[in-house]
């Protein structure tokens, strides 16, 4: 199974800093997925970002929801989990 970074922000195809984080994980051959920070918080940390290999923070704030952001990265320093934010 190919692991799999999810990045932890509020996708908005019109943000330049997203389309330059997508194009620098492709380029680097990185499988990656978007993962909102109203699912966090919605469906809890664990429950929603337990299966991807590391979490990467997506630059341009403001987050929709600032807690799901806090407990994606409180889920990384609790478990282990390899983290990048920016």
């Amino acid at each position: 199974m190919v692991p799999i970074v999810g990045v932890v922000g509020d996708y908005n195809p019109e943000n330049l800093t997203h389309l330059a984080t997508e194009s620098g994980l492709a380029h680097a051959a990185i499988r990656f997925e978007w993962v909102s920070t109203t699912d966090v918080r919605a469906d809890g940390p664990e429950e929603r970002l337990g299966r991807y290999a590391g979490l990467f923070i997506a630059t341009a704030s403001p987050y929709r929801h600032m807690d799901g952001l806090l407990a994606a990265i409180r889920l990384a320093r609790e478990r282990g989990v390899p983290l990048v934010g920016s």
